[in-house]
């Protein structure tokens, strides 16, 4: 199955793959993406999986709860997709996810699965899917954005998240903001200073 998807160039040596939440679709992201990184390559799939009429990245069995070997089938498809796309359009690297509700988890499913695929992830509102350890992930940069209350995903969860996380060997920055599970303005400017800081330490060391 082929993927509905946006490609925008840039003029900096970064792309940015822009995963949706529930409801989402190619589109959504992307002036999100030009207000956090205005020159940055945007790579933004639709998801595949629809869910009362309406795309999502993989299925859920319930409120809350994640039918995880479809996660694992659908980070397989889009892996491909992403690989092939970095090659076709000439995307360049370091790739950091920008993910929002089910895209946020459905970039922690690629760095589940695919460890080596994101060059980092700036996960908006995720959950904590997989109960179990990650593979390791030494130094690969994540911020984690959650709301304190979000009815979505619970405190514990945000906790685990980070535990896991941390023992997978990711350099994490989180922070709990006072907000449910819809953005709000102020995290823009935490999200921009830490692409800023990582992007510039990427090139850096390249």
């Amino acid at each position: 199955m082929r993927f509905r998807y946006r490609v925008e160039g840039g003029q900096e040596p970064l792309t940015l793959l822009l995963l949706h939440g529930t409801g989402g679709d190619e589109t959504s992201l992307l002036p999100l993406a030009r207000a956090l990184r205005p020159q940055a390559h945007l790579l933004s799939p639709r998801g595949q999986s629809v869910e009362e009429g309406v795309p999502r990245f993989f299925r859920r069995l319930g409120e809350g709860v994640l039918d995880l070997e479809d996660l694992q089938r659908r980070a397989r498809e889009l892996a491909e997709f992403v690989e092939h796309s970095l090659h076709a359009h000439a995307l360049p690297r370091p790739l950091v996810a920008v993910g929002y509700s089910n895209g946020a988890n459905m970039a922690l499913g690629l760095l589940f699965h695919h460890p080596s695929l994101l060059d980092g992830a700036l996960l908006l509102r995720p959950m904590e899917p997989f109960g179990a350890p990650y593979p390791p992930l030494p130094g690969k940069p994540i911020l984690v954005l959650a709301g304190l209350r979000d009815p979505l995903v619970p405190q514990e969860a945000f906790q685990a998240l980070l535990g896991r996380l941390q023992e997978a060997g990711a350099r994490v920055q989180a922070h709990l903001l006072p907000t449910g599970h819809a953005l709000v303005q102020g995290e823009m400017a935490l999200a921009q200073a830490w692409l800023e800081e990582e992007v510039s330490s990427q090139s850096g060391a390249a």
